[in-house]
């Protein structure tokens, strides 16, 4: 009967840990804002920023020194293509950099005096680009347009020049290979179905531990001798507490995972090849595991604001270790063993593929494996940290009420010498 008894006692602690972890979540406005606002509206307006995917009709200015029919027809092909459009007409580089300071322009296409003369003598022509590099879209859409442009005029002169028969023996002369351009696993080609996916898994984590870390420093802050773990009868189990506060966690963010990896990328029309079965599989694992890496930094938490400045600062490069936006071949092995200590590092990898490559649990089972090493790993240190805060409010206790039995045994020796 102590068996059953010990266990009733053991649950009952750990509601009684979920509900006051519940109520301080929902009485602290920072954390209310990291659990809910952030992992709602943060996502809609990023995807709703890139839904487009794609840029067209950038404004261009052109500086032209040449004046030929060959440098009209390059921005005339310029001017026809769907990403540029020819905005302005300037006298000198001074005046197209003007236009670009004003924000007007987001490029500058320049033809030297010499452009027609050297492709008459068949030398090599330059057309200068100069490109506004603060919008990516911009400068992609502004130079591969120039690009695409010098190769077709190329091949045009190619074919002219050769003395061919046939247009088709001019094409195989100017072009043997013809290769269709099909972006596999992007198929809009455009930034938000490419780096999007990853940028949602990694709100999850990075939300989840900010908030954890929040309410650590508020309980920090409020407690009067600065202990994470109150001291009470219902906080004496190790396990109690750890499993009492994951599951205030796990319950928020089973809600918000579904929303930000199956309900987002429904609404933006990303790529959404994995079946829900197959991404709550991997948001299991996911979600503890981000749980307790949270608890165990949240022991590092001595004020509110060091989990913001901690967590935000380390965002965008665990965005690039993750090895979506960066290639994984040029991140040097050092980094990449750093990457392996969070959980968003193999998320995000087997997210991508699950839910953009149409890949199956098997074929990330090694990333879904290590998500499942990372919750065991980030448990146990999670029951250490939370150790060690136990045994200093106990230490804490135990000499606070040593010094009151000894300030009593003095006020009572004082009384007995003035008798």
């Amino acid at each position: 009967m102590s068996i059953f008894h010990d266990i009733y006692n053991g649950i009952q602690d750990i509601c009684y840990i979920w509900r006051e972890e519940m109520k301080q979540v929902f009485h602290d406005e920072g954390v209310i804002i990291f659990f809910f606002v952030v992992p709602l509206v943060y996502p809609l307006l990023y995807s709703w920023i890139y839904n487009n995917e794609t840029v067209h009709e950038i404004p261009v200015v052109v500086v032209d020194d040449n004046h030929s029919s060959m440098s009209r027809k390059f921005i005339r092909m310029c001017d026809a293509s769907p990403d540029v459009k020819i905005a302005f007409y300037a006298q000198d580089m001074d005046e197209a950099k003007s236009l670009v300071s004003r924000q007007l322009v987001k490029a500058v296409y320049y033809f030297p005096s010499d452009f027609d003369a050297k492709l008459n003598r068949m030398e090599q022509a330059t057309v200068g680009v100069y490109c506004d590099m603060s919008l990516m879209l911009a400068y992609k859409a502004a130079f591969q347009t120039a690009q695409l442009v010098s190769m077709q005029m190329g091949a045009e002169m190619k074919a002219k020049l050769g003395g061919y028969y046939t247009n088709r023996e001019a094409a195989i002369a100017t072009k043997p290979l013809d290769v269709a351009d099909v972006p596999i696993f992007n198929p809009q080609g455009g930034y938000g179905s490419f780096v999007l996916p990853a940028v949602l898994v990694l709100i999850l984590q990075q939300t989840l531990v900010l908030g954890i870390g929040l309410s650590a420093g508020t309980t920090r802050e409020k407690s009067r001798y600065g202990w994470l773990i109150p001291v009470s009868r219902h906080y004496h189990g190790l396990l109690r507490i750890v499993w009492g506060k994951a599951l205030c966690y796990f319950m928020i963010y089973a809600v918000m995972g579904v929303w930000l990896t199956m309900a987002v990328p429904r609404i933006f029309h990303f790529p959404q090849l994995a079946d829900g079965w197959t991404l709550l599989t991997l948001l299991l694992p996911y979600t503890l595991a981000s749980i307790f890496f949270g608890m165990a930094v949240s022991c590092m938490v001595t004020y509110r604001e060091n989990v913001m400045l901690l967590m935000v600062f380390v965002s965008l490069p665990l965005l690039f270790l993750s090895g979506v936006s960066w290639p994984l071949s040029n991140i040097p092995a050092f980094w990449q063993g750093a990457a392996w200590m969070f959980p968003s590092t193999f998320a995000i990898r087997a997210y991508v593929r699950l839910n953009s490559m149409g890949a199956s649990i098997s074929d990330v089972m090694t990333e879904y494996n290590m998500l499942w090493v990372h919750t065991i790993f980030y448990f146990f240190v999670a029951c250490t940290v939370y150790y060690v805060q136990m045994s200093r409010a106990r230490r804490g206790t135990l000499d606070r009420l040593a010094q009151k039995k000894q300030s009593a045994d003095d006020v009572e020796d004082d009384s007995i010498d003035t008798k």
